[in-house]
């Protein structure tokens, strides 16, 4: 039976795993903040790159400094996780860069959706159907978002459902990953998302004008964009650390409401009616897939938006 010293003890650490969440939260609005603001002065592919870059030196120089033993090659499914997150990354940016902040952070935040209706044909886990009538209002509120008279928010829309996909495959295997420090799999994550960001910054060639990097304000965006994804993610994994992985992740849907303050503030965007109503139909069911969610194990804890 727990001591009241112990009840003392596990509330304490729950209310500060939540208030780790809200800084997490935070963090990531503002990466979705400057990105943004730095996807107006340059390319986005760019932003994508100094996001990844900054990431793996910060992450990188933390295992170090902490002594976590780092992975390259095994295990497998490690570069599951990796592959399919450095797309996400490529997916993030773009429509971070292209859409309304608040739109693109809500429409990436439909992971739990996607991870429901794929842990049936690879878990064996089969909706029941309260949640496929969760997931059907989620979709209804992803159409209510989109503005089909906008034919480039469109596309910019479906890159952010395509990173929140991206993101639940990589849940979905680091469900079954085991016995490697999260820190670890951030840095390998980290890595291979630089690679490929660069890889395809240089595959854009020509359309890419690199003299922005010669602006010191340019500059000091995509810093904040690393530093504030760094922080976020940092805050998110001793989250979970401390609290119930399923109700912290409910928590970690404040970003939403810090990406709306953010658009408010800074871009004075308002939303119609549609548009809010879309995206209470995308958080109410997230939120209640998330304490109901197949995958309450520290996989959450590696997953970022960007």
């Amino acid at each position: 039976m727990e001591t009241p010293r112990e009840s003392a003890h596990a509330e304490g650490e729950g209310g500060r795993a939540y208030l780790f969440m809200l800084v997490s939260s935070l963090g990531f609005a503002s990466m979705g903040a400057f990105s943004h603001l730095a996807g107006e002065r340059c390319d986005w592919h760019i932003v994508a790159v100094a996001r990844s870059l900054l990431a793996f030196v910060f992450t990188l120089t933390l295992s170090l400094l902490t002594g976590v033993r780092l992975v390259l090659f095994r295990p497998a499914l490690l570069w599951m996780r990796s592959a399919a997150g450095s797309l996400g990354v490529l997916f993030a940016f773009y429509s971070l860069t292209h859409l309304p902040i608040s739109t693109s952070v809500t429409l990436s935040n439909t992971v739990p959706l996607w991870v429901t209706l794929l842990a049936w044909p690879v878990l064996g886990q089969r909706p029941r159907p309260s949640v496929w009538a969760a997931i059907g209002t989620g979709l209804a509120g992803i159409v209510l978002i989109q503005r089909p008279e906008a034919v480039g928010d469109r596309l910019a829309a479906l890159t952010a459902l395509a990173h929140a996909f991206s993101t639940s495959l990589s849940m979905i295997g680091l469900n079954r990953l085991g016995g490697v420090d999260a820190r670890a799999v951030v840095t390998h994550f980290s890595g291979v998302a630089t690679v490929v960001t660069l890889a395809f910054l240089l595959g854009a060639g020509g359309r890419v004008d690199y003299s922005v990097l010669n602006d010191g304000a340019t500059l000091g965006l995509l810093f904040g964009v690393g530093v504030s994804a760094t922080v976020g993610q940092l805050a998110m994994t001793k989250a979970f650390a401390l609290g119930n992985p399923s109700r912290v992740s409910v928590v970690g849907l404040m970003q939403i409401v810090f990406a709306l303050l953010f658009d408010l503030l800074f871009w004075k965007r308002q939303f119609g009616p549609p548009v809010v109503l879309g995206i209470a139909l995308v958080v109410g069911p997230s939120a209640w897939l998330m304490l109901r969610s197949p995958l309450r194990r520290q996989s959450a804890a590696v997953h970022t938006t960007g």
